[in-house]
C-alpha cells in the first residue's frame, strides 16, 4: 500500500486523533482528501489503485485516502470541522446526506453540475430522487454512486412445481407462503425476522410497509403510524409470520440466512450480500441443503428474486434501498470535481468491484451506451474463498431485476424530506418491540401503531425544540 498515510478509524479515540491536521501539502502540489466508508483491507487496496491511476493521469494532484466505519463518519466530520481539516470528497451513506447538506457541509451546486454533465438519464431515477434537495426539484445534495436494495428471495423451483406466481404482491406472498409452509417437513413458508432488538427486523418490515404505500410521516411532517395503510401493513406482517413463519422467537439475519441456505425456506427477505453465499463461494457460510452436497450453487440456481413489491392498498411497486453517495464539501479544490468525475466514469466499474455483491451501479451506463455499467457489473468477480462473476449463477433477467429495483428504492422519512427524524427513530428499537408484540399476540395492530405514533411524536418534539 505505498508510503501514504492511511487512517483506519475504529474507535472514538482514533476520531479524536483525526481532529488534528494530518495532511501535508508539498510545494506546487494540490492535495485533496477523500473519505470512504470502505475500510476493509482488501477494499482499501482497490480504492488506492483507483487513486494511483487518477494521480498518474493528473500530475501535480495528490489524493489522500481516509477510511472509516460509516457509523463513525458523522463524528469524524464534526471533529475535523472543528479542527479546520474537512475533506474535499466524501463517500457516505444516504442517512448522512440530508443532515450534512442542512449543516452546509455538502455543495449541491457541485453535485448537480456533475450529474448534469454525466447525464441525468444515465442514473437510476430512484437513486437520484433520494439525493434531491427537499423542495428543489432537479438539485442534488450528492451524487448517487452505488447501493443495494433488499431482495425478496424465493425458491423458484418450488414455486414452479406448485404453480405459484412470483411473490410480487401481498396476495402472491401470502398465497405462496400458505402453499409451501410445511413445518413437519422442515419447510417454512416465509423466513422473516421477529427479534425486537435487531435493526434487520425494522428493515424488513419497512420494505413490507412501503409496498402498501405506508410511511410514518407525511409530506407536511405529520406522524402517520396510525394510518389505514400502516395498520394494514402491520397486520399483514403479523398474519404472514404467525401463520407461515418460524415458530421460534428472536430470529434475525443469522437464522433467516442459515435456514434459506439449508433449503428450509420458501421465501425470505435479505440483502444482496447473500448472493455469493448462495453460490457457494464463501467457506464460512456454505449452502447446506440436501442437493448442495453435489451442487454447492443449487440454491443460487433455483432462487428467484423480487425487488419491488405491492401491497393491498397500493399498486406502486416499492423496495427498501440503501444508497451510498459521493459528496463534495463547499470550497473544495476544483481538482476534487475532476476526481469525482473520474470515479464515476473511467474508474466506475473498478469502484463497484470493491464489493460487487453489495454495490449495484446507481449509474447504469453512458449516454452512448445506456447499459454499459449494468453489463460490466454483472461480470465482476464476487466471493471470498472462490471468485466468480454473478452471471455464472444468476441469469440476465435476475440480475436486471436486481439493478432495475433501484427505480423503486424508497425510505420512510427520506421521501418526505424528514431525514433527520428518520435517522433518529432508526437508532431506537420501539418499532421492532411493538411489532414483535403484535406477532406474540400482546398487542393488536392498531394498538402497536398507536404506541409507535406516540413515541415518534415525542422524538419529533425533541428535534423541533433543539
Amino acid at each position: 500500500m505505498n508510503h501514504r498515510k492511511l487512517l483506519v478509524l475504529v474507535t472514538v479515540f482514533a476520531l479524536l486523533l483525526l481532529s488534528l491536521p494530518v495532511l501535508a501539502q508539498d510545494d506546487g502540489e494540490i492535495t485533496i482528501t477523500f473519505w470512504s466508508t470502505e475500510f476493509q483491507p482488501a477494499r482499501v487496496e482497490r480504492q488506492q489503485a483507483i487513486i494511483d491511476r487518477f494521480e498518474e493521469a493528473n500530475p501535480g494532484v495528490r489524493v489522500e485516502l481516509v477510511v472509516a466505519d460509516e457509523n463513525l463518519m458523522d463524528q469524524l466530520m464534526t471533529l475535523n470541522l472543528a479542527a479546520g481539516t474537512p475533506p474535499d470528497v466524501v463517500l457516505h451513506p444516504l442517512q448522512l446526506t440530508a443532515k450534512w447538506y442542512n449543516q452546509g457541509l455538502l455543495d449541491a451546486d457541485f453535485a448537480t453540475s456533475i450529474i448534469e454533465s454525466l447525464g441525468k438519464e444515465t442514473f437510476s431515477p430512484g437513486a437520484l430522487a433520494l439525493m434531491e434537495v427537499p423542495g428543489e426539484e432537479g438539485r442534488y445534495a450528492a451524487i448517487p454512486a452505488d447501493g443495494w436494495g433488499q431482495l425478496l428471495l424465493y425458491r423458484r423451483d418450488l414455486f414452479e412445481a406448485n404453480g405459484l406466481e412470483p411473490p410480487t404482491s401481498y396476495d402472491a406472498i401470502m398465497t405462496a407462503a400458505a402453499a409451501l409452509h410445511d413445518p413437519d417437513n422442515n419447510m417454512i413458508g416465509f423466513c422473516g425476522p421477529n427479534h425486537p432488538g435487531e435493526v434487520y427486523t425494522w428493515q424488513v418490515f419497512e420494505h413490507i410497509a412501503l409496498a402498501n404505500g405506508a410511511s410514518f410521516v407525511d409530506d407536511e411532517g405529520n406522524i402517520t403510524w396510525t394510518s389505514p395503510e400502516m395498520v394494514e401493513a402491520i397486520q399483514f406482517y403479523a398474519d404472514l409470520m404467525t401463520n407461515y413463519g418460524p415458530t421460534e422467537s428472536d430470529w434475525y439475519w443469522l437464522q433467516t440466512r442459515a435456514e434459506y441456505l439449508a433449503g428450509n425456506c420458501g421465501m425470505t427477505i435479505w440483502s444482496p450480500f447473500i448472493l455469493d453465499e448462495m453460490a457457494g463461494l464463501r467457506d464460512s457460510v456454505l449452502p447446506t441443503c440436501e442437493q448442495c452436497a453435489d451442487d454447492p450453487a443449487y440454491i443460487a440456481r433455483n432462487t428467484g428474486v423480487v425487488s419491488a413489491i405491492t401491497g393491498y392498498s397500493s399498486d406502486v411497486p416499492a423496495a427498501w434501498g440503501s444508497v451510498f453517495a459521493v459528496g463534495l464539501v463547499p470550497g473544495a479544490d476544483p481538482a476534487a470535481q475532476a476526481f469525482v468525475e473520474f470515479w464515476m466514469t473511467e474508474a466506475y466499474l473498478d469502484s463497484l468491484a470493491v464489493a460487487p455483491e453489495g454495490k449495484f451501479p446507481m449509474r447504469r451506463g453512458t449516454p452512448d451506451d445506456p447499459t454499459a455499467f449494468i453489463e460490466g457489473w454483472s461480470n465482476l468477480d464476487v466471493g471470498v474463498d472462490r471468485k466468480a462473476p454473478l452471471s455464472d449463477f444468476y441469469d440476465a433477467e435476475t440480475l436486471n431485476t436486481i439493478v432495475q429495483g433501484a427505480d423503486g428504492y424508497m425510505r420512510m422519512g427520506y421521501d418526505q424530506g424528514q431525514q433527520l427524524l428518520a435517522s433518529a427513530i432508526g437508532s431506537q428499537f420501539f418499532i421492532q418491540e411493538n411489532l414483535v408484540a403484535v406477532l406474540n399476540g400482546d398487542l393488536t395492530a392498531e394498538e402497536a401503531a398507536e404506541e409507535m405514533q406516540i413515541a415518534t411524536e415525542d422524538i419529533q418534539a425533541e428535534l423541533t425544540s433543539e
